[in-house]
């Protein structure tokens, strides 16, 4: 498979633009925080790295975190607690931001909610909140990550035992590169034309889980397999992990969805954001250091 270059970002505005700095971005060591804070770097801009533990605390259970956070912030990059009341929590913090001068929110969600979440609308309400901010939003609604299966816990066995027992038989799913995720959000934090827009954000091929680890063989030199499995067998492994049941059923929904190909449709949210295409697989694999994430996983 050929691989398009590593992530570059086209020209952008200068800090001196009409875009506000700094730029708060909760979770900012998570998996996309830390790829949009470095983002932003790149581009001249100041983040406001924000985390429970972090030199800049925030914690959506403690609202009296959120005004040191927002202080002085014109965008934030907001990563929901995905907890069951994440869309009031947003709701009010969009209000809080809104207060104290904010103007700019680009939220992460993700596709597979608006694919799955038809009865409840739990999973989409955090995007409903920040539509009705009454500030300019941005929605980004990802695709499965490249870098779940490295940096992603549920994933960990394929480097500590070389093998991935999911549920997802031969389904089909897009994975997007998070450096491409990154580079829209800086985009949509930092620019101007983004406001108002929803972009669906996919890589440029729908892989099978099987392909995807074949590849990961191949890039570490290792034996490593993929053997998909039923519901049920998935339940008995993940209760040996010591999951609990509600976490699992909420997993196995999920992973139905992949089993089914139902979100195996290519998007053109890197395209129509940053005007290029998404990279392709092999541009992760190419360049990351799987050493490094299997050490840590086994540390784990």
């Amino acid at each position: 498979m050929s691989t398009a270059p590593s992530s570059s970002p086209s020209p952008s505005p200068s800090p001196s633009s009409s875009s506000p700095s700094p730029v708060l971005v909760l979770g900012g060591t998570g998996k996309t925080g830390r790829r949009v804070a470095d983002g932003l770097r790149r581009r001249g801009f100041t983040p406001r790295v924000a985390s429970r533990s972090g030199e800049v605390r925030f914690d959506w259970y403690d609202e009296s975190s959120w005004d040191p956070a927002l202080n002085g912030v014109g965008a934030v990059y907001v990563v929901d607690s995905q907890g069951p009341g994440a869309g009031d929590e947003v709701r009010a913090f969009a209000a809080r931001a809104a207060a104290l001068g904010v103007t700019r929110l680009v939220l992460l969600s993700a596709r597979i909610w608006a694919e799955v979440d038809h009865e409840s609308g739990r999973l989409l309400a955090t995007e409903r909140a920040v539509r009705e901010s009454g500030l300019e939003w941005t929605i980004l609604r990802p695709s499965w990550f490249n870098q779940n299966f490295t940096e992603e816990t549920g994933f960990y066995p394929l480097l500590t035992e070389g093998e991935l027992r999911l549920p997802t038989g031969e389904g089909r799913e897009p994975f997007i590169d998070l450096e491409d995720l990154a580079d829209v959000a800086v985009a949509a934090l930092t620019e101007e034309g983004h406001a108002g827009q929803t972009y669906i954000l996919s890589g440029p091929e729908a892989m099978t889980l099987r392909e995807v680890v074949a590849a990961l063989a191949d890039a570490t030199g290792r034996e490593l397999a993929y053997h998909p499995v039923t519901d049920d067998e998935y339940r008995v492994l993940m209760a040996e992990r010591g999951h609990p049941a509600e976490y699992v059923e909420f997993v196995i929904g999920l992973f139905g969805h992949v089993r089914a190909s139902r979100g195996a449709e290519l998007s053109d949210g890197v395209r129509r954001a940053l005007g290029r295409e998404p990279q392709e697989f092999g541009a992760y694999v190419a360049r990351t250091d799987f050493a490094s994430f299997q050490e840590h996983a086994l540390q784990r």
